[in-house]
C-alpha cells in the first residue's frame, strides 16, 4: 500500500511539474487578461470568465488537468498545431473551434476563417490575418507555408488587441494590422523567421510588448541584441520552444 501511494505521489507531482507554466497579466478596460505560455506555438488566455486556447498540443500539457476552452483557434495544419487529442481534451459542450479550411476538412468540425474574416465569438472579436513564407521554402516554389494556408489571428480583450501571427515571416500585411497592444512572432529556423525578420516584424506592427514564440533551437538573445538602442517595444522571453 505504501508502494502506491508513492507511486501515485510521483505521478501527481510529474502531472503538476508539467503544467507548472509560466504566466503573464495585462490589465484591460474589462478586467485583467492572463496569458499562460504551454511552449512551441501553444498558448492560453483567461478573460472574462472566458478560456482560449491556441494550437493546443498533447506534447506540452495534460489538457485534462487545464481549464477547458470556451474558445480554440488553430492556426494551420501542421501536427505541431493541429491535434485532434489536444482539442478534444480541452473542449466541452460549448466550445468554439476557429480554424482553417485545410484544418476543418482534416478535423471535420469547426468554423472556418479566411484571411480577413472577422468574427465575434462568445463576446470576443477575432480577426484572421495572414500567415505565410516568402523567402523559407522546402524547395523551388514551395514555401513551408503558403499564403492563404494558415492564419494569424488578431484578438481583442477589452481596450487591448493581441496579435499571435502564426507560423510566418515578416509579411507586408503586418503593417496593416492596426493598434497592436501584444504581439506574439516565431522565429523557428529554417520554417518562419531569423532574429533579424522578427526584428523587422516588429519594427512593422509596434506593439507594447513582445514575445517571440516557437523558437525551436533559435538564439533569442539575438533578437535582445537587436534592441538594446531601442526601448519602444518591450521584448520578453518565455519558455516557448
Amino acid at each position: 500500500m505504501k508502494q502506491i501511494f508513492i507511486i501515485i505521489l510521483v505521478l501527481s507531482s510529474m502531472i503538476f511539474a508539467a503544467n507548472d507554466f509560466e504566466s503573464d497579466t495585462f490589465s484591460t478596460s474589462k478586467g485583467d487578461l492572463k496569458i499562460t505560455f504551454i511552449g512551441h506555438g501553444t498558448l492560453m488566455m483567461k478573460f472574462d470568465g472566458k478560456v482560449v486556447q491556441i494550437d493546443p498540443w498533447t506534447r506540452l500539457a495534460d489538457y485534462n488537468t487545464l481549464p477547458k476552452a470556451d474558445i480554440i483557434l488553430i492556426t494551420h495544419e501542421h501536427g505541431d498545431h493541429l491535434d485532434a487529442n489536444a482539442i478534444k481534451q480541452t473542449s466541452k459542450e460549448s466550445t468554439k473551434i476557429l480554424l482553417t479550411q485545410i484544418c476543418f476538412d482534416k478535423l471535420g468540425k469547426g468554423t472556418v476563417m479566411n484571411n480577413g474574416d472577422t468574427k465575434n465569438v462568445s463576446g470576443l472579436t477575432i480577426k484572421a490575418v495572414p500567415a505565410y513564407n516568402i523567402v523559407n521554402m522546402r524547395g523551388e516554389g514551395n514555401p513551408y507555408h503558403p499564403k492563404g494556408n494558415g492564419n494569424g489571428y488578431v484578438i481583442t480583450f477589452g481596450d487591448k488587441h493581441v496579435y499571435v501571427a502564426g507560423d510566418t515571416e515578416n509579411i507586408p500585411e503586418m503593417t496593416n494590422l492596426g493598434k497592436i497592444d501584444i504581439a506574439f512572432v516565431p522565429m523557428n529556423l529554417p520554417y518562419t523567421m531569423t532574429p533579424e525578420m522578427a526584428a523587422d516584424a516588429a519594427h512593422k506592427i509596434k506593439p507594447a510588448v513582445l514575445y517571440p514564440y516557437h523558437f525551436g533551437e533559435t538564439d533569442t538573445n539575438q533578437l535582445l541584441k537587436l534592441f538594446k538602442d531601442d526601448q519602444n517595444i518591450d521584448i520578453r522571453i518565455r519558455k516557448l520552444q
